[in-house]
């Protein structure tokens, strides 16, 4: 009995601790991943949303309405020299931010850079981002 207890244990604790909302592996941690009901509670307290996407894919799929469209990444991966001056345009880095992309892999990059980097303290990565919303049926503005 003590053997299973002492299995039992640790098992409930990494549950626990790993369903907590944070992202779960190294700098990821840093940041909370979020799904479209989340996001929809935090649009509704104003919480600035990002669209880090290119022109091209906000015009392809439109945005969740209120978005800020400040492309992160160019069709090369390069990082848009000028996203961080955008970015403190909307947002800084003592308030909380929401960075949406197109499947959430460009988002995880951009939250880890803008806690480890720039110093922001409150991210929010859409995991599934705007293909998710859609899929979802969610409202987007067309541009």
């Amino acid at each position: 009995m003590k053997k299973i207890l002492l299995l039992t244990i640790p098992l409930l604790l990494f549950i626990a601790t790993s369903s907590s909302g944070k992202a779960s592996a190294g700098a990821a941690s840093l940041y909370t991943n979020i799904n479209n009901a989340e996001l929809a509670q935090l649009l509704e307290r104003e919480v600035t949303l990002v669209d880090i996407r290119r022109p091209e894919e906000w015009k392809q799929t439109g945005v969740v309405a209120g978005s800020n469209m400040i492309t992160l990444f160019d069709s090369r991966g390069r990082v848009n020299p000028d996203f961080v001056s955008e970015l403190q345009k909307v947002s800084s880095p003592d308030k909380p931010v929401i960075l949406i992309c197109r499947t959430g892999n460009r988002t995880r990059a951009g939250s880890t850079m803008l806690v480890k980097q720039l110093g922001y303290k409150d991210v929010y990565n859409v995991t599934h981002g705007i293909t998710g919303w859609i899929a979802d049926k969610r409202d987007v503005t067309r541009l």
